[in-house]
């Protein structure tokens, strides 16, 4: 595509101190306290789901799940949008190129060129994807795929398919992501990771919406979870390495970071609970959509003046114990991060193979506050794999590969409440971190295979009677309710959703196997 570009100057892997200067001189951003590069990214402070779009051709037709989350675009119009967004990058004087990897395990390395209308876009891109060496790049060679990413263009919808003037628009016969009207960096690495989650089963890889860590005995645990859940903050532990916050895969050797950098939720950052997180805010970092204590460059890390979805990316060696690889070995435990807007679900559950399956599948938790457009409190969701938006095949291939692996490497699996408790949302409290960590560090150091358990009267998993630090009430969520019929009333309608949620995505998979 950037041969459809030819007249603006070009900026090429530029380091971050000069996307920084550049950003600065343009009037995009500030330096906070502690030299990190603080933006708004505009009206989109989160993703917009309902704007994506992948192109429907003859390959794509049968092979994509046609859902809410992947909405189907013209071969014809897709090509309209790309001679338009081009165009309007030609008026600019200059954008912004970068090359870069995805893909920690070479054996399934993903060249990516992205193409930026600003300097801090590709300064989130130095941070989030894998900068080659000086020897691997070819400006003259064509990468894999392409990104474009021009947050001030504005698509027509009537001429090019979409439903308003943003859009995320996947082509895979063209190898190529358009992504314009917004300018939230976040929707480039989920355009990336579905492209991932498209190609990798095939190859008998299960890409997966999770973190990892690796203990000091090499032992690997994994964190599913939405965004808010907790994935970026439990697997930053002092204690053990760090391997990668958000996207990974697992094939039979082990598993591996699709990414170069962590982008992490700032609301509420405090040095004492995720210090870090909160020590990664330096110079090189990213800040997105922050607000600042009055008459000070200091963040106010409590600040939702415009989005509770403020973020900070940084590259994983930032963080002092990350892996410099970021390759593991096959996990020993699963962890499915859920935030339970019930107040019904316990802190921590050791769940069976069957169980794990049928959670796998539902992805239960609560939208955070802010993570997308339009959510401003916590709302009930199931989504398939714990990451419905960003899945272009049926759930039912990732749950296939999924559970072969669990089953065949003997994996334990838990479910681990990061929500409410004593009560719903509103009316209990969320859980503390402490608690959760204490829970998390007790499973993986195996001081939870020694403890009495109980069936939870209502979804069957084996519930721990006792834990280190972590007091007995919570840890059975009927005892800590005030009024246990109400809570017997709120789990039986949490157990009736997820039934139907179960029974429908099994019955759509038989829908689609039939087609």
């Amino acid at each position: 595509m950037i041969d459809l570009i030819t007249k603006p100057q070009l900026h090429y892997q530029l380091t971050a101190e000069q996307l920084v200067a550049q950003t600065l001189q343009r009037g995009e951003g500030v330096l906070n306290s502690t030299g990190a590069l603080v933006v708004n990214t505009g009206t989109f402070t989160g993703r917009s789901p309902a704007d994506k779009f992948i192109v429907k051709d003859q390959t794509t037709e049968s092979a994509i799940h046609w859902n809410k989350f992947n909405h189907p675009l013209e071969p014809a119009a897709f090509l309209k949008l790309q001679i338009a967004i081009c165009a309007y990058l030609n008026e600019k004087a200059e954008i912004w190129v970068r090359d870069a990897f995805a893909c920690a395990n070479p054996g399934y390395r993903l060249s990516v060129r992205v193409i930026t209308e600003t300097p801090w876009s590709n300064h989130f891109t130095a941070n989030m994807f894998i900068n080659p060496q000086p020897e691997e790049l070819k400006l003259a060679d064509d990468c894999e795929w392409q990104v474009i990413q021009a947050p001030g263009f504005q698509a027509i919808p009537e001429e090019h398919g979409t439903r308003k003037g943003n859009f995320t628009v996947i082509s895979f016969a063209h190898k190529t992501i358009l992504i314009g009207g917004t300018g939230y960096t976040g929707e480039i690495k989920k355009a990336v990771f579905t492209v991932l989650n498209y190609l990798l089963p095939g190859i008998n890889v299960l890409p997966m919406h999770c973190s990892i860590n690796e203990g000091k005995r090499g032992d690997t645990a994994l964190f599913f979870g939405l965004s808010g859940t907790g994935k970026t903050t439990l697997s930053s532990d002092s204690d053990r390495l760090l391997v990668g916050d958000d996207e990974h895969g697992w094939d039979d050797d082990g598993t591996f970071n699709f990414e170069g950098g962590c982008y992490a939720k700032i609301i509420n950052l405090s040095a004492e609970h995720e210090p870090q997180i909160y020590k990664a805010i330096k110079h090189g970092a990213l800040v997105e959509n922050a607000g600042f204590i009055p008459g000070t460059n200091h963040i106010d890390y409590s600040c939702k003046k415009l989005t509770e979805n403020t973020r900070v990316s940084y590259p994983l060696s930032f963080i002092n114990n990350a892996k410099t690889q970021a390759v593991s070995s096959i996990p020993k435990n699963i962890f499915f991060l859920t935030c339970d807007a019930y107040g019904v679900l316990p802190p921590i559950s050791r769940l069976s193979a069957v169980q794990a399956m049928y959670h796998y599948l539902n992805g239960y938790t609560a939208k955070i506050a802010g993570t997308e457009e339009g959510i401003l409190e916590p709302q009930i969701t199931f989504s398939a794999c714990f990451g419905a938006p960003f899945l272009p095949l049926h759930p039912h291939k990732y749950a296939e590969l999924f559970g072969y692996r669990m089953k065949m490497q003997s994996v334990k699996v838990w479910m681990v409440n990061t929500g409410w408790c004593g009560g719903p949302y509103g009316t209990g409290s969320r859980i503390k971190l402490a608690y959760t960590r204490a829970m998390i560090t007790a499973a993986l150091d195996g001081r939870l295979d020694h403890v009495s358990y109980v069936v939870h009267p209502f979804f069957d998993m084996l519930v721990p009677q006792s834990c280190p630090e972590v007091p007995e009430l919570i840890l059975n969520p009927r005892d800590a309710w005030p009024d246990v019929n109400a809570y017997d009333l709120a789990a039986l309608e949490l157990k009736r959703k997820f039934q139907l949620n179960y029974e429908e995505v099994m019955l759509d998979g038989m829908v689609s196997s039939n087609c």
